[in-house]
């Protein structure tokens, strides 16, 4: 019995201490994956996603992805600089690439890997409606929210092993972990969708990236609206766990008047 008890309060003490802050909204999240390993998977994923999909031959259209991601890399960068936060950054390596698919989505890894899909540029329409899009896919990977599905899953499949063990003593279940966490490798290639509160967290935080980069926040709930009426009765796969437009409609214009704090073209 004191050997359970004992069992239990280490596991309790592992837990809390893996527990991390989520920028800006203070949230606490448990994360059992140093980033060195979350990078490193993460690069390796993407280049596989890569060598499987061809990149857009629309030099106008590639062009704009590279020119709105790079504003919105600068505005993460000098957010998480001003909040000292600057070393959550160490080792990314950016990259913003348009591939050629009818999918109306867009996605971004760990370590700054950034892939947009051809099908998504209709309903963005402007360089600002990107903005919003980019601005929302960063912020998952800003707030970490794939690491922290997948150290759920280590917790709960594996016993909350690190990953390095994990990797050596159980690689398809870590493998398993990785695609449930990020769902590439599945039929349609897109990262699988994150629950509710993640979305809405990165609706919160890539609102503030967008102004900050110089893109009007007030343009995202209009993009959001737009969007939403696209689809017609069935909304776009990009939107089909993200919280419902009224309630997203409504968290915007809220976290509007903080991010015009941080917009220079008020």
């Amino acid at each position: 019995m004191k050997t359970k008890i004992i069992s239990i309060a280490f596991i309790i003490a592992f837990i809390i201490a893996a527990c991390r802050t989520v920028p800006l909204t203070n949230r606490s999240q448990l994360n059992l994956i140093s980033s060195s390993e979350l990078l490193s998977m993460s690069y390796s994923q993407y280049d596989d996603f890569l060598k499987q999909n061809k990149l857009s031959s629309n030099r106008t259209q590639t062009q704009l992805v590279k020119k709105v991601g790079r504003r919105i890399q600068k505005a993460v960068e000098k957010f998480m600089r001003q909040n000292n936060l600057q070393n959550e950054l160490k080792g990314y390596r950016w990259e913003f690439n348009l591939v050629r698919s009818k999918e109306a989505n867009a996605w971004c890894m760990p370590g700054g890997k950034v892939v947009v899909y051809e099908g998504i540029l209709p309903y963005t329409k402007t360089e600002t409606g990107l903005a919003v899009v980019l601005g929302h896919e960063i912020a998952h990977a800003i707030a970490e929210h794939g690491a922290e599905r997948m150290s759920q899953g280590l917790l709960r499949s594996l016993g909350g092993v690190a990953l390095t063990i994990a990797l050596k003593d159980e690689p398809s279940e870590t493998k398993a972990l990785w695609l449930t966490a990020y769902g590439l490798g599945t039929e349609v290639g897109v990262m699988l969708p994150y629950s509710r509160s993640h979305e809405s967290e990165a609706d919160h935080l890539g609102l503030i990236f967008m102004a900050m980069a110089g893109y009007n926040p007030r343009e995202a709930p209009i993009f959001w609206q737009r969007f939403s009426r696209q689809g017609g009765s069935a909304p776009p796969e990009f939107l089909s766990t993200h919280p419902s437009n009224e309630t997203r409609i409504k968290q915007l214009k809220e976290w509007t008047p903080e991010a015009l704090k941080y917009y220079k073209g008020k």
